[in-house]
């Protein structure tokens, strides 16, 4: 069972998308993940949201005209999720994702990679790698204090995956040692 489900019971969906609801109420830009996304992709690209939770992010790229897919294990995020037009949703454990070669872009935003169930975390990023298509990006970001960077990056390189860019925040901030958050990009490598 992912941590996600085991810290929250499977349950949280609703109040999840309130609390969102009311950061965005209150002038809060939420929509940082998704601009940062979109900027690295042509219009009408093919996107996977992994762990998708309640769709804030799989919504904005779809609405910003990308073909988008959100996948989560929890269904009471993906019941949310399902009120949003668009996007096409499905429920299912990152750790037995079986998604062809067939995405652009797989963004796993709002600390995903930390909630994974322990010790799929190496076998979740292959799994969300191969679903890229040569050249494809993998987009994840997370808190440090929950995950160290070079951990990850162990995973990505296992994973065949280039390293492209490390960033503090979903701003672009330049990576520095010791930065709260992480967004990493990696790169599935071109045949040829």
């Amino acid at each position: 069972m992912s941590r996600w489900l085991s810290e929250t019971g499977g349950t949280r969906g609703p109040a999840y998308d309130e609390a969102f609801a009311a950061l965005a109420a209150s002038g809060a830009d939420v929509h940082g993940e998704a601009a940062y996304v979109d900027a690295l992709l042509p219009r009408g690209a093919a996107v996977l949201d992994a762990g998708c939770g309640t769709g804030r992010v799989a919504v904005e790229l779809h609405r910003r005209g990308h073909r988008v897919t959100g996948v989560d294990s929890d269904a009471s995020m993906l019941d949310v999720a399902r009120g949003h037009d668009g996007p096409r949703w499905r429920l299912a454990d990152l750790a037995g994702l079986d998604e062809p070669a067939a995405y652009d872009l797989v963004v796993a935003a709002g600390n995903v990679v930390v909630f994974l169930e322990p010790g799929t975390e190496p076998a979740v990023v292959a799994r969300l790698a191969a679903a890229l298509v040569p050249g494809g990006l993998l987009v994840s970001g997370w808190r440090t204090d929950r995950l160290d960077p070079a951990a990850y990056g162990r995973w990505t390189a296992a994973a065949g995956l280039e390293p492209v860019a490390r960033h503090a925040t979903w701003d672009a901030d330049p990576w520095v040692d010791g930065a709260g958050w992480c967004v990493a990009v990696d790169r599935r490598p071109a045949e040829g």
